[in-house]
């Protein structure tokens, strides 16, 4: 993936996270520990770009 691609990539996380939030908010959330997937594939993400711009 380029950099350009992984970065949509965590725009796109971000927004799910957010409405997430708002399903919790509203009390009709289905799977709680998304939660949790969601923040660990955006630090993932996070760390694979912080490596790529390093080289």
């Amino acid at each position: 993936m380029t950099d350009a691609e992984i970065e949509q990539n965590i725009l796109e996380m971000k927004e799910k996270l957010f409405q997430l939030r708002a399903e919790s908010s509203s009390g009709r959330i289905e799977r709680p520990n998304r939660f949790r997937d969601l923040k660990k594939d955006i630090a993932r993400c996070l760390t694979i770009l912080k490596e790529k711009k390093g080289e």
